[in-house]
């Protein structure tokens, strides 16, 4: 308790962030063909739709990193306070959250790219937290 006690906020911003890219990269880990099909549809009319497979893997790369570092960040704040690879994971995550965007505005998704700024607002207040 002496954890949430100490960084409460930067705790819960880093467990929201952990559930969001954690249970993402999980899915497309387990469903790669439906997740796929889904984007190269999503793609289909920009310049992307012919890297599509590539962008896919280097998301979930960078997703599931960013929450190991996360989920490691998490027990060196609770062992000895240290921030560093929960920064780590939260710049990471808001490196992600960026490449989503690009790929969201080159796919007219405005919608789709408008709901990533709620992700992105979290992570950059953690970032702020951690970085201090």
């Amino acid at each position: 308790m002496e954890l949430l006690k100490n960084y409460p906020t930067e705790i819960l911003i880093l467990l929201f962030l952990i559930v969001t890219f954690l249970q993402s990269g999980m899915d497309k880990v387990l469903d790669w063909n439906g997740n796929l099909s889904f984007i190269k549809g999503h793609f289909s009319n920009s310049p992307l739709k012919n890297m599509v497979p590539l962008l896919l893997a280097v998301i979930l790369i960078v997703e599931v990193l960013a929450s190991l570092f996360m989920i490691f960040g998490i027990y060196q704040l609770a062992t000895n306070g240290i921030k560093t690879y929960a920064l780590l994971g939260t710049e990471l995550a808001a490196l992600t959250l960026i490449l989503l965007l690009i790929g969201q505005r080159l796919a007219k998704d405005y919608a789709g790219a408008m709901t990533l700024a709620v992700y992105f607002a979290t992570t950059i207040f953690g970032v702020y937290l951690l970085s201090k």
